[in-house]
């Protein structure tokens, strides 16, 4: 039996007295010896964490005296190893960045896709352009097979990648997609009012392995914590972070001669000669802004 449950779960909501509710679930994800993370936003919830079935239960029992988060829907996946390193709730303009003023999932959202649906969909070949939200070195772990990936480094960078999609995929349904689905109730709403016939994921490509394996996906699903990735039946891969860049690596990777355990990797192999010599001003494994997950946590 796994030691820790992963649990992570968001809710677009009105949530407020964010000082008062970030000291209630700090002090009960303490108390139940919880680790990870938790962003509030009077916009709603977004979360991570993972504890014994005991904690998280207890824990769960009092989000769900918030008002608001009553009907909280969870996501869970098991681990041998506590995948966080500390307990962080936090208060945030935005609790998913996008910066686009005038996107409000809460009251006006776009149309969701049960995975069951969008697999009996992909069964049938139906006429759909599949787009992956992530940044790129997400997709480099794995994606829906014919996906188009939006081509960014940053979730930040998203509207800009919408408008240089071809007017044609407006023209055919698109189901858009990301890890566990925040990201998409974000970037649906902004490509339907850009004139795209948009669907989202519900629930991202975590729930439609719980739901459907890995029928129509190639490779695994990078997941923002010490995990790296996660296959079709939730299970932790062998794929690995650069201790170097933070790029995931794949089994395969791991096998080139530029990887270097603690060292170096293919992608960032030679780079610190370029870096300590000031050539390069912007480094790609460089910062939260980067084409590298760094130390970024909850874009799910």
């Amino acid at each position: 039996m796994a030691a820790f449950i992963n649990l992570s779960a968001y809710k677009f909501t009105a949530l407020a007295d964010l000082p008062a509710l970030r000291q209630q679930l700090l002090a009960a994800a303490q108390s139940c010896r919880l680790k990870g993370t938790v962003l509030l936003g009077v916009e709603g919830i977004n979360l991570f964490v993972a504890g014994s079935r005991v904690e998280v239960d207890v824990f769960v029992a009092e989000l769900r005296t918030v008002p608001g988060l009553e009907d909280l829907a969870l996501k869970e996946s098991e681990s041998a190893e506590q995948p966080f390193n500390r307990m962080l709730v936090k208060i945030k303009k935005e609790i998913i960045a996008f910066g686009v003023k005038g996107i409000d999932p809460a009251r006006q959202p776009a149309a969701k896709l049960a995975p069951r649906m969008l697999k009996q969909w992909l069964d049938e070949g139906r006429a759909i352009t599949l787009l992956d939200t992530r940044n790129d070195y997400e997709v480099r772990l794995g994606t829906f097979q014919g996906a188009v990936p939006a081509g960014i480094e940053n979730f930040r960078d998203f509207p800009a990648a919408v408008r240089r999609l071809p007017a044609e995929l407006k023209e055919r349904p698109i189901v858009m997609f990301c890890t566990g689905g925040i990201r998409c109730e974000k970037a649906g709403p902004f490509m339907a009012r850009e004139g795209f016939n948009v669907f989202q994921l519900d629930g991202g490509i975590l729930k439609y392995f719980e739901e459907c394996g890995g029928a129509h996906y190639d490779g695994e699903c990078f997941v923002f914590d010490k995990r790296v990735g996660v296959d079709s039946e939730l299970k932790e891969t062998d794929s690995v972070l650069c201790y170097a860049c933070q790029m995931p690596l794949t089994v395969e990777e791991q096998r080139h001669h530029h990887y270097v355990p603690d060292v170096s990797c293919p992608y960032c192999f030679g780079r610190e000669k370029h870096e300590d010599a000031s050539i390069s001003s912007s480094p790609p494994c460089a910062g939260l802004d980067s084409a590298t997950p760094a130390k970024v946590i909850l874009p799910n």
